[in-house]
């Protein structure tokens, strides 16, 4: 999860650099190389393209390619650590939703950690003028739908190979945005090429580490570590486009982090202790 948050990162930057083209566009040529990349690997290694369990898979194309549209919508419009921040919530709904769809079990101090990191997103939201209601609402229903596709992926386990499950994303998404994009074309100019292309294989690979993190992996606890890419996003946001923020913002920041760390460790010591026992 710690290097798909890195190639996540690196993502994010890409996209924030074409602030020009329709996110729909954006998640098309997204789609579009890694549909390509999916398509040669999976033959090449002779893996069956449509998978197992169709209905999950499709299922998780779709909730993740809305995801994914709102979430560029948000990063186009607003500083990118703050943009990030608001995807950190994805985790909260990922436990919440996994007590209905996977069966998986939610400590009770576990909902006080969330509650901690989702505090310091208010104080982000309360002390940062460029972070709108409009958006915080959009990065919501990013967030949820995010976690609707973990819940998915968690749900195949192993049994589908990870580039399928990577796969049927652009499979389901393409289709759409493609659609879409054919009434609000917004022809990219020059390096905008290079960048949209960059944009579909970070994402390529970030996906399948993640897809491999959350095959493996408790939800609760791998999800967590997505927190973590706030660093990321400061560094690139600072040192790239020049974002600052005040002290409130920082610290709000801080507070996610608190009860991401908080919350990693519970889990850590939770199954210790079950594994002594």
């Amino acid at each position: 999860m710690l290097v798909a948050g890195f190639f996540f990162a690196a993502m994010n930057v890409f996209v924030k650099l074409v602030p020009d083209i329709p996110a729909v566009e954006v998640v098309l040529f997204r789609s579009l190389v890694s549909f390509i990349l999916s398509f040669v690997i999976l033959k090449s290694a002779g893996v069956n393209l449509w998978g197992k369990n169709k209905p999950v898979l499709l299922a998780r194309g779709a909730a993740g390619a809305v995801a994914l549209v709102l979430y560029f919508e948000v990063i186009q419009a607003i500083p990118l650590a703050t943009a990030v921040t608001i995807q950190f919530l994805s985790p909260i709904f990922t436990s919440i939703l996994g007590i209905f769809i996977v069966k998986e079990k939610v400590k009770p101090l576990q909902w006080l950690f969330f509650l901690i990191a989702f505090a310091g997103i208010l104080m982000i939201e309360g002390f940062d003028d460029r972070f709108t209601p409009w958006y915080l609402l959009l990065g919501l229903v990013a967030a949820f739908f995010a976690g609707l596709a973990y819940n998915f992926i968690r749900k195949l386990n192993t049994s589908e190979h990870p580039l399928v499950i990577v796969f049927y994303f652009p499979l389901v998404t393409m289709p759409v945005t493609g659609a879409y994009s054919a009434f609000e074309w917004v022809q990219p100019q020059g390096w905008e090429w290079g960048i949209l292309i960059t944009i579909g294989v970070l994402t390529q690979i970030a996906q399948y580490f993640m897809t491999k993190s959350y095959q493996l992996e408790e939800l609760s606890k791998v999800s967590s570590l997505q927190y973590l890419n706030v660093i990321y996003a400061v560094a690139f946001g600072w040192f790239i486009f020049h974002e600052t923020f005040n002290f409130m913002t920082y610290l709000g920041m801080a507070v996610v982090i608190t009860g991401v760390v908080l919350n990693v460790w519970y889990k850590h010591q939770t199954t210790v202790k079950k594994q002594i026992s």
